[in-house]
C-alpha cells in the first residue's frame, strides 16, 4: 500500500497522527512503520474501544438495568467426588484419545518476571529433584496418556497422538520454541508440538487514540488470555497463511480440545474425565472449577448473570451472597472456583468468530511511554495516562448454548504458580510441595507406607494420575528420591 493510500485510511479512522514523523524517517524505519500499520486492522481496533468504553460506562451506571447474579443452576454442575460417574466419564474420554480426536491447547504466553526469570514461564524450575520445567511435567504427562490410551485401548505402540498447540507470545515465542528444540520435545514428535502467537493491540489514549511507542513503532500489548480466540484464526507462517491452528486441528479430525493455563504444576493434561464428562454433557464448552475455601477468597466464581454462564469477580458478589449456602448440602451456593482450565469442541471454536464482535473487551489503565507527538520527546508519564485492552478466555462462557461445569479436587489438579519465592502462597515451595504430596497419595492409594518426611517424585512417564503403581502395594519406603520408571521404586524400600 503506498504511503497516500496509508494516509488516507488512517487519517479516515481518526488515527493520521500515527504518521506524522514520517518525513523524518529513515527509508527502513518508514518500512517499518508501514508493514506495522499495513498489518494493523486500526477499523477493528476502534470498533474494540467504543464497545469497551460503553461496556464499561454501561456496568458502572448504576440506574441502568442490573442483570441478576445468581448461582449455578441445578445439573449444570457435577463433581469428580461421583466415583461411579467418574470411572465412566473417564472410559468415554479416554475412547476418544484412543481415536485421535483430542488435542490440547496450552496459553503460555507469559514469562516468569514475578518468579525473578525472564524466560517463558513454563521453562521454570519450581525446585523438584529431577529439576524439570513445567513443559516439561507437561508434556510428559501427554506422553503417558498417549500409552495408557494405546494400552487400555489395545492399539499399537506409537499409534495414538494427542497434538499440542503452544501459544506463545511475541516476547517469548523465540524462547519457547529454542527451549522445545533444545529438550528434543521432552520425547514428543517435533511434528504433533505446533506453536502459534497470542495477538497483540494497539495501546490508547484515554480517547482512543492509538500511541506511537516510537516515531516509527506503534506501542502496543498483549491482547489477553481471550486473544487466544483469534490467535487460532491467525497463520502459523507467513509463508502459509491457509494453515492455522484450526485448519490444523481439522486436518488431524480433531473433535475436542482441552485448554488450560502453564502455570499449574498439578495439571491433567488433556484429562480423559474431563473430556468424557463433556463429550456425555453434549457440551459445546465446559470448565473445570474448584470449590472456594472459604466465602471471602478472592477468585471468580461460575455462575449465572443475567440467565447466561459467566465468571463473576469476587467484589461484584455482596457478603450475603458470598456467604449464603445451599439448603440441602450445606455448600457454599456461589463456590465454582474459576482456574482457566476448559473443554472445546473444535466446532465451537470455528464459531467463535461469528460472534467475537460481541465480545467486550476489558479496559485496563496503565502508565505507558509513548513519543509526545509535538517534541517528538519520550514520555514516561508517572500516573495513568492510557489503556491496554485485553479480552479474557471466559468473555465466550455467555454466548454458549450448551455449557457444563466440572468440580474438580483443588489438591488433586490445581496449584497455581504466581508470585516469588518465598512468598508463602501460589510459590515455587507451595507448587513443590503439592506436587510431592500428591505422589505421595498416589503411592499410599496403591497400598504403599510411605514414611514420614520421605519425598518420592514419581515421573509423569511412570503415572499419570496414580495408575501403573499395583507392583507397590504391601511396600514401606523409607528413601527420598526421583523414580523415573517403576522399576526404580524398588531402590527406595
Amino acid at each position: 500500500m503506498s504511503f497516500e493510500s496509508l494516509q488516507k485510511r488512517y487519517e479516515a479512522a481518526g488515527q493520521g497522527h500515527l504518521l506524522k514523523f514520517w518525513p523524518q524517517l529513515s527509508d527502513s524505519e518508514q518500512k517499518t512503520l508501514a508493514d506495522q500499520l499495513n498489518a494493523l486492522d486500526i477499523e477493528r481496533v476502534n470498533r474494540i474501544y467504543k464497545k469497551a468504553v460503553s461496556s464499561e460506562a454501561e456496568s458502572n451506571d448504576p440506574s441502568g438495568p442490573a442483570q441478576a447474579i445468581e448461582p449455578l443452576p441445578e445439573g449444570a454442575s457435577e463433581s469428580v467426588t461421583n466415583a461411579a460417574k467418574a470411572k465412566e466419564w473417564r472410559q468415554t474420554g479416554l475412547d476418544a484419545i484412543a481415536r485421535g480426536e483430542v488435542g490440547v491447547l496450552l496459553m503460555a504466553g507469559g514469562q516468569g518476571t514475578r518468579l525473578g526469570s525472564s524466560a517463558p514461564k513454563g521453562c521454570y524450575d519450581i525446585g523438584l529433584p529431577s529439576h524439570k520445567s513445567l513443559f516439561q511435567y507437561q508434556a510428559e504427562r501427554i506422553a503417558r496418556l498417549q500409552t495408557v490410551a494405546e494400552k487400555e485401548g489395545n492399539k499399537p505402540a506409537g499409534s495414538v497422538i494427542v497434538p499440542w498447540y503452544v501459544m506463545t507470545s511475541g516476547p517469548t515465542r523465540r524462547d519457547t520454541e529454542d527451549f522445545f528444540k533444545k529438550n528434543k520435545f521432552f520425547g514428543l514428535k517435533a511434528e504433533n508440538v505446533i506453536f502459534f502467537e497470542q495477538g497483540t493491540l494497539p495501546c490508547l489514549t484515554m480517547e482512543g487514540k492509538v500511541l506511537l511507542e516510537t516515531s516509527s513503532k506503534v506501542a502496543v500489548a498483549p491482547d489477553g488470555n481471550g486473544g487466544v480466540y483469534a490467535a487460532t484464526r491467525s497463520p502459523l507462517s507467513p509463508n502459509d497463511k491457509s494453515h492455522t491452528v484450526l485448519s490444523d486441528l481439522a486436518k488431524r479430525k480433531i473433535l475436542y480440545v482441552h485448554a488450560y493455563c502453564v502455570d499449574n504444576c498439578l495439571v491433567r493434561v488433556a484429562d480423559p474425565l474431563f473430556i468424557g464428562y463433556s463429550i456425555q454433557k453434549q457440551a459445546d464448552c465446559a470448565a473445570k472449577v474448584v470449590p472456594k475455601t472459604v466465602p471471602t477468597e478472592s477468585v471468580g466464581v461460575v455462575a449465572y448473570r443475567g440467565g447466561k454462564f459467566s465468571v463473576v469477580e469476587y467484589s461484584e458478589i455482596s457478603k450475603e451472597q458470598a456467604e449464603s449456602r445451599d439448603s440441602k448440602t450445606g455448600e457454599l451456593q456461589f463456590r465454582a472456583g474459576n482456574i482457566a482450565n476448559h473443554f472445546y469442541t473444535a466446532a465451537y471454536l470455528n464459531r467463535v468468530e461469528s460472534f467475537e464482535h460481541e465480545l467486550a473487551f476489558h479496559i485496563a489503565r496503565k502508565k505507558i511511554p509513548h513519543v509526545d507527538l509535538e517534541s517528538g520527546q519520550t514520555v514516561k508519564p508517572a500516573k495513568p495516562n492510557g489503556m491496554k485492552l485485553e479480552l479474557f478466555v471466559f468473555d465466550v462462557f455467555p454466548f454458549t448454548e450448551r455449557f457444563a461445569v466440572l468440580e474438580i479436587e483443588r489438591k488433586e489438579e490445581f496449584s497455581p504458580l504466581k508470585n516469588a519465592p518465598g512468598t508463602g502462597s501460589d510459590d515455587p515451595e507451595t507448587s513443590r510441595a503439592d506436587l510431592l504430596a500428591q505422589h505421595k497419595r498416589f503411592l499410599q492409594d496403591a497400598g504403599a507406607t510411605v514414611k514420614d518426611g520421605v519425598e518420592i517424585e514419581v515421573s509423569p512417564l511412570v503415572s499419570y494420575a496414580g495408575e501403573g503403581l499395583e507392583s507397590v502395594k504391601g511396600k514401606t519406603y523409607s528413601k527420598s528420591g526421583l523414580v523415573e520408571s517403576v522399576e526404580e521404586l524398588d531402590a527406595l524400600v
